[in-house]
Order: C-alpha cells, then sequence, then structure tokens
C-alpha cells in the first residue's frame, strides 16, 4: 500500500494533470493514470481489510455454534440409547427406531428447518402410545386401524403425564431459538461477506487520487491527509454502505434479544440433555397409568380380540418396564458438545455482536483512523487538505446516500440505487423479524433461494470458495400457520426514501416466491 512513484527530477507547470492540482508539479501523466489505479487498489484493500475481521468473527462463530448443536444432538441420541439399553433391554432395541426417527427429525429441523416440530412430536407420544398399549396388553390382537383408535386418545388420556406438553413446548422453542439464531450469524457473515467488495465509482477514484497521492506530485510525499478531509471522501465512496447501518443495528438488537432467550428459558442445551430421563418418566407414568388407560380405550375402541392361549405374549411385569430409571441429576452430566457450553458460546457472541454495532456508519472513520490513510485529528495543520499542506476547512457530511448532496469532495447520484446493498437490507430485515418471532417462541422455516445470490456491485464476490446461498424465510407458528411479516413499515429513517420503492417491490417479489 501507499506507492511511491519516483518524481520528474524538476517541477513544470501541471496542465497535463487531470485530477491533481496544476500548479507546478513533478508527476508526469502517466504517473497520475497509475497513482489513480493504485489509490483505488489501496482503497478497496483497506476496506475489505475491516471487513473481513468482521466477516472472519461471524463465520468462526456460526461454525462453532453449529458444530455444538449438531454435537449436542449426538449426545443427546447416544445417552438416550446407552440409558434405554440398559434400563429396558430388548424391548427397547425392538422399538429403537422409533427414538432414531425423533432424533433424525430433529437433525433435519435444525438443518433443513422443513419440519412442523409440533406435529412431529405429537406423531412421536401418539406412536409411542400405540407401542406401549401393545405391549402392556400383550394379551390381546391389535389391528392397525384399532391402534389408529388408540392414538386419538394421546390427549385425552394423557397416559405419559404433563411430559408430552412441557416437552414440546420446551423443544419447540428451543430448536427455533437455536437454529434461527445459528442462520442469524450466517446472515451476518454473509452480509458483511457480499458488501466487502467495494467498487469505487470514478467520481470517488478521483477523489482518493487527491487524497491520497496528489501530495506527491508537490514533493509533500510525508504530509498525511487532513482527517476531516479523508472522511468527508470516505463517506461519499461508502454512501451506499452507510445505508445498511439501519437495518444492521436493528439485526444486532435482535439477535441479541434471541440470545437473552438462549442463555435463559430457551436453553437448548437444557433441554436436550436430559431429554432420556423426561421420555423415561413418560413411559413410567404410561406403566402405572396402564390399567387405567387400557379401560378408557376398550370403551371408546370397543373390546380387543384375545390372542390364542398359545400366543399370549408374557406378561407385562415379566417385562422390561419393570424398573424406573435412576433420577437425573445434571452435576453428573457436565456438557461436552464441542468442548464448550451454549453458555460460553452466548456470551462471547454478545460481545461480538455488541463491538459490530453500527460497524458501517463507523466504516468511514475506522478507515480514516488507519495512519495509513490520514494524519491524526491533533495534526489539523500540517495535513494534505486536497490543494496543499493547510488546514481543511468544509464541514464533515453524515452517513448515508442521502447525505452526500452536500459532499464537498466526491460528487455522488443520490437517485442511484445499489441492487446489491438493496438485497443486503432485505436479507438483514427479514432476519430481524425471524428473531423477533423467535424471541417470542414463534417457529421459523429458512428457504434456499441461492438462484438469486448472485449479484454485482458493491460487494457481489465471495472471499471463500465456498460462497454460501442467501436464504429466504417464512414464520410460522408452531401449528405451522403462517405469520405475518412485520418488514415494511416500521423503523425507516430520514435518509433512506430513495430506496423505499425498489425495497417494496423485492419485498413483494420475496413474498411471492415464499408461496410457490
Amino acid at each position: 500500500m501507499m506507492m511511491e512513484l519516483d518524481c520528474l527530477p524538476f517541477y513544470l507547470p501541471g496542465d497535463h494533470l487531470k485530477i491533481c492540482p496544476q500548479g507546478y508539479t513533478c508527476c508526469s501523466q502517466e504517473m497520475e493514470e497509475k497513482y489513480s489505479l493504485q489509490s483505488k487498489d489501496d482503497f478497496k484493500s483497506v476496506v475489505s481489510e475491516q471487513c473481513d475481521r468482521l466477516q472472519a468473527i461471524f463465520a468462526s462463530r456460526y461454525k462453532k455454534f453449529d458444530e455444538f448443536f449438531k454435537e449436542l444432538l449426538e449426545n443427546a441420541e447416544k445417552s438416550l440409547n446407552d440409558m434405554f439399553v440398559k434400563t429396558y433391554g430388548r424391548l427397547y432395541m425392538q422399538n429403537s427406531e422409533l427414538f432414531q426417527d425423533l432424533f433424525g427429525e430433529l437433525k433435519r429441523y435444525y438443518v433443513a428447518g422443513s419440519v412442523n416440530l409440533e406435529e412431529m412430536l405429537s406423531d412421536f407420544w401418539a406412536r409411542l402410545l400405540e407401542r406401549m398399549f401393545r405391549l402392556v396388553n400383550s394379551q390381546y390382537h391389535f389391528t392397525d386401524e384399532y391402534l389408529e383408535c388408540v392414538s386419538k386418545y394421546t390427549e385425552q388420556l394423557k397416559p405419559f403425564g404433563d411430559v408430552p406438553r412441557k416437552l414440546k413446548l420446551q423443544v419447540t422453542r428451543a430448536f427455533v431459538a437455536a437454529r434461527t439464531f445459528a442462520q442469524g450469524l450466517a446472515v451476518a457473515r454473509d452480509v458483511v461477506s457480499k458488501v466487502s467488495v467495494v467498487n469505487p465509482t470514478a467520481q470517488c477514484t478521483h477523489a482518493l487520487l487527491r487524497m491520497v497521492y496528489c501530495s506527491h506530485c508537490q514533493g509533500l510525499v510525508t504530509v498525511k491527509p487532513c482527517y476531516n478531509y479523508c472522511s468527508n471522501i470516505m463517506r461519499g465512496c461508502l454512501a451506499h454502505q452507510g445505508d445498511l447501518d439501519f437495518e444492521w443495528n436493528n439485526f444486532i438488537d435482535a439477535m441479541l434479544m434471541v440470545a437473552e432467550r438462549l442463555e435463559g428459558p430457551f436453553n437448548i442445551e437444557s433441554v436436550m440433555d436430559p431429554i432420556d430421563v423426561k421420555i423415561s418418566d413418560a413411559i413410567m407414568n404410561m406403566q402405572e397409568n396402564s390399567v387405567q388407560v387400557s379401560q378408557k380405550v376398550f370403551q371408546g375402541c370397543g373390546p380387543p380380540k384375545p390372542l390364542p392361549a398359545g400366543r399370549i405374549s408374557r406378561s407385562i411385569s415379566e417385562g422390561a418396564f419393570s424398573a424406573r430409571f435412576r433420577p437425573y441429576h445434571p452435576e453428573e452430566r457436565p456438557t461436552t458438545a464441542a468442548g464448550t457450553s451454549l453458555d460460553r458460546l452466548v456470551t462471547d457472541v454478545k460481545e461480538k455482536l455488541k463491538e459490530a454495532k453500527k460497524f458501517w456508519s463507523s466504516l468511514p472513520s475506522t478507515v480514516c483512523n488507519d495512519e495509513r490513510m490520514a494524519a491524526g485529528n491533533g495534526n489539523e495543520d500540517g495535513c494534505w487538505n486536497g490543494r496543499g499542506k493547510s488546514r481543511y476547512l468544509f464541514a464533515v457530511t453524515g452517513n448515508g446516500l442521502a447525505n452526500q448532496g452536500n459532499n464537498p469532495e466526491v460528487q455522488v447520484d443520490t437517485s442511484k440505487t445499489d441492487m446489491l446493498i438493496l438485497r443486503q437490507i432485505m436479507a438483514l430485515r427479514v432476519m430481524t423479524s425471524k428473531m423477533k418471532n423467535a424471541y417470542n417462541g414463534n417457529d421459523v422455516d429458512f428457504f434456499d433461494i441461492s438462484d438469486e445470490s448472485s449479484g454485482e456491485g458493491s460487494g457481489s464476490g465471495c472471499e471463500y470458495q465456498q460462497c454460501p446461498s442467501e436464504l429466504e424465510y417464512n414464520a410460522t407458528d408452531h401449528s405451522g400457520k403462517s405469520a405475518s411479516d412485520k418488514t415494511g413499515g416500521t423503523g425507516t429513517r430520514v435518509g433512506a426514501q430513495p430506496y423505499l420503492l425498489a425495497v417494496s417491490c423485492i419485498l413483494f417479489l420475496v413474498m411471492q416466491r415464499e408461496w410457490r
């Protein structure tokens, strides 16, 4: 960075210069052109450096969360299998696919989101009731139709006690929050990755040349640009990125809200770690209430047909459901998922989220704070102001596209929108809405729209070999009914008006795709 070319051994009138001041200069036209290209590369490099640091934070945290959640599910399934083999023996082994299906569906929900958790859990308990009803009434023959009738009594008779209701609520809220939070980290990673690749306009490139290298043409190689001068140029060159700030901050706030849920009532670790004991308790409840449950089922579904004497199964007293498993003691089961705990992960991410707030509005200042780009605030008289070594007199303009009409250094077309930035604003806005749904315990479905993930503009490339697809999101309540997205009507600040119509159009198209 900061290329230095050998000046001409003499000074001459600068009439040949197109961008730099045309007083006496030691730069040729070719040198000015090379400096122009270099200033553009310098700008792209310093912006990418700042964004890459933030992108790496979100990428690493997403990877850690993803590993943790997947390993937590694996550990919970293994724990249940080990416990049930020990407690229920052969009868569990004969019915183990029921529990394998349960964990398979939980994994599928976390990975793909294409599972209605409440319906899946209700189906699990209904199937478990059918299996257990047959075991505790092994002297009878039950047809598939009869067992279907039995399953209809799951809610009415509550054969498993209150465990299914509590577990359904806990699992649904915990999985929704965990998956949504992980996806939020992925969205943040993707947004930063896409926006980090900047393509400065010709006007921005000219301003960068004047700021960084035109001083060299006057022999002022060691004189750095004035801080406020740099600030105006960066705010002009990063005008579109500045418009991300409002939705970005809303998104960060929503992530912090869900993080609080993960630390408290929606803690997936506290739900999954003892799930084997909870299901075992439910099975014992069924065993203890089997006589009353059977009698009511016989009344509702009709008397079953006895098996022939030679085929009567052994008595339930001889079965494997005769002993309750030992009580659950949390201190006996330390967390080993991904070598950490949910609390530690969330605490770390909360700290990083707070640091990432206002990233886009502070990006111009962050760039200018780099000693390679500008002089410090304390050096106001001995800095380069674009024309000479003197104090910079213009006020610093505001952030965002709408404020650039008065920028004294960079000519910005405030009527021209950046579609890639608009897509990122849309992604943040929709994800924020889903975060709020997850915070309230409502289900969220995620749909891949990778065919729409490409684009050019401020940042159309991926820094890594695998470019993650953008995601489209659809919120549903626990019953699977669609919930309204609150993405269009609130929180629009002054200065966002040039984007409003375009954003609304994109929102309409995205919502159309959700109902395909």
